[in-house]
């Protein structure tokens, strides 16, 4: 491969970066960089394919972590993950075969599911989050001197 070809490999993986924004190709990028600059240096092809992976997964290991906490500063952390745990009470009988029920939170109302596929829980009953999948609560009824 000569240096037309890396230099083909650069504009190639900061193209891709550039379309995509996911940190993906931009390593490689800079190994092929690295490559090119070797290549016209007169090194060989097996030290340049050699400088090219070294580079890019070096690249990788040490600037993504350090790229991805400040592109994802930005997002904004909803905590949704705190409900996993807390007591909620149903407000609406879940059913998963009938794709009913809800649930109240900390003052929410929300869609809730039996984490137990067979179960039904009636209206009124104490319940714990178990997880939650996209917008539903996944719970399961409270048991013991925990009942309310």
């Amino acid at each position: 491969m000569g240096a037309l070809g890396w230099l083909i490999a650069v504009i190639a993986f900061a193209g891709i970066e550039a379309a995509t924004m996911a940190l993906t190709t931009i390593w490689f990028a800079g190994g092929s960089l690295a490559a090119l600059i070797l290549c016209l240096l007169g090194a060989g092809l097996e030290i340049q394919l050699a400088v090219f992976v070294i580079v890019s997964f070096a690249l990788l290991a040490l600037t993504r972590p350090l790229a991805l906490r400040y592109l994802n500063r930005r997002t904004k952390k909803t905590n949704v993950e705190s409900l996993v745990g807390k007591q909620a009470r149903i407000t609406e009988t879940v059913d998963n075969l009938a794709g009913t029920g809800t649930a109240v939170v900390n003052g929410q109302e929300w869609t809730a599911r039996a984490a137990d596929e067979g179960k039904t829980i009636p209206s009124g009953a104490l319940v714990v989050i178990r997880e939650i999948r996209g917008v539903k609560l996944m719970v399961e009824p409270v048991s013991g001197p925990e009942e309310g």
